[in-house]
């Protein structure tokens, strides 16, 4: 495999408008590794989610509804899967494995259904297990409500806690003005659901009439980054904003996050959304990029082979063509950088099991990140 070895260095971004974000000043320059980038996985147009049964093997989705099974520099595809209502940002989306995987076999993915009533679709979650390369004992989880022929704002990222509930997010589906704020419609919220796709008893609304049980938080736009915090055990989400206003998040039981309410940002011709970045009762972001950076996937950096990122969060970038670094302290981030600087537009990024990062980027493939000795 080619190899094109990089050495990339600093930048800092630190906006002045972001939510009382300051530069810590103890950190005099960030902490840059040289690696190359090895194209691990190629010939994939758009590679949504990807998953790792074992330290050398890879499941990925494709968004025009495909699911590939790579192992030992092959890639099989796997048959089975359920209807995939392609339209806009919407398809095949992503996919999760049970924390039990090795016992159990469950599979979890998101995607675009059209079942049910009404023309369109919404975001679906499903679990499956893996038999002679078909995808069997399909469940469906959860459907987002009602169906809407809008292509946008699919949302659905998806990850386990550690007490073993799923998360997992739709977005506003193009309905800002409704959806977000009300508990009794689907869109613009993270949910909260057992293995096999129960309500937890202790779900924030389950005794509110006619709310969505399985509703977690809300006021949301449209996360494509859900990841667990390894060393708090919470929940971090991103989203995209409309123009400005991408948002970090820790998400909190109940709480509203405030599209489109309060935002940082504008709308796409350049108007006004609200005069409000904050509210009492509305929670703020952890921290929010002003230009938008189009974020899409998420992961803690966690591994020894990264020694001087550990603790540091890595996020793709839809519109700049990045994957971008962020240093934390004290939950706030202090550093900016940029990585694979132009590769491709960074769909998701990974930590696998055997300690590398591994990068999709759109119509390229996964990449693999090697620290240069």
């Amino acid at each position: 495999m080619k190899k094109h070895p990089i050495c990339l260095y600093f930048f800092v971004v630190l906006l002045t408008q972001s939510c009382a974000q300051t530069a810590d000043k103890t950190i005099k320059k960030p902490v840059t590794i040289s690696f190359s980038e090895e194209l691990v996985v190629n010939g994939v147009q758009n590679p949504w989610g990807m998953a790792f049964p074992s330290k050398n093997s890879i499941l990925i989705t494709e968004k025009s509804g495909k699911l590939l099974f790579f192992q030992n520099g092959k890639k099989t595809r796997i048959g089975g899967l359920p209807d995939i209502y392609e339209r806009g940002q919407g398809g095949f989306l992503d996919i999760e494995l049970h924390p039990k995987y090795a016992e159990n076999g469950w599979i979890y993915f998101s995607f675009s259904s059209s079942e049910g009533d009404g023309n369109g679709g919404n975001t679906t979650i499903m679990r499956a297990q893996l038999k002679n390369k078909q995808l069997v004992n399909k469940e469906i989880l959860y459907k987002g409500v009602p169906n809407t022929t809008k292509g946008q704002h699919w949302g659905s990222r998806l990850e386990f806690d550690d007490k073993g509930f799923l998360y997992f997010s739709i977005g506003d589906r193009g309905n800002r003005d409704v959806n977000p704020q009300d508990i009794t419609r689907d869109g613009g919220k993270i949910y909260r659901i057992h293995d096999d796709g129960s309500i937890p008893a202790d779900n924030p609304f389950v005794d509110k009439k006619e709310a969505k049980k399985a509703i977690y938080s809300y006021g949301h736009r449209n996360p494509q980054g859900l990841v667990k915090n390894p060393y708090t055990g919470e929940i971090w989400n991103h989203e995209h904003g409309p123009r400005g206003g991408d948002e970090i998040n820790i998400i909190k039981k109940g709480k509203n996050f405030g599209w489109p309410i309060i935002t940082y940002g504008i709308n796409y011709v350049g108007t006004k959304i609200t005069d409000e970045t904050s509210r009492p009762g509305m929670e703020q972001p952890l921290y929010q990029w002003t230009p938008s950076i189009a974020p899409s996937g998420m992961t803690f950096v966690t591994s020894d082979k990264y020694p001087d990122w550990k603790g540091n969060l890595l996020v793709g970038s839809l519109a700049f063509q990045y994957l971008e670094r962020l240093a934390l302290k004290n939950n706030k981030v202090v550093y900016r950088e940029k990585l694979l600087d132009g590769l491709g537009r960074v769909r998701n990024v990974k930590q696998g099991p055997d300690g590398y990062i591994y990068v999709g980027i759109e119509g390229k493939g996964i990449y693999r990140l090697i620290p240069n000795d």
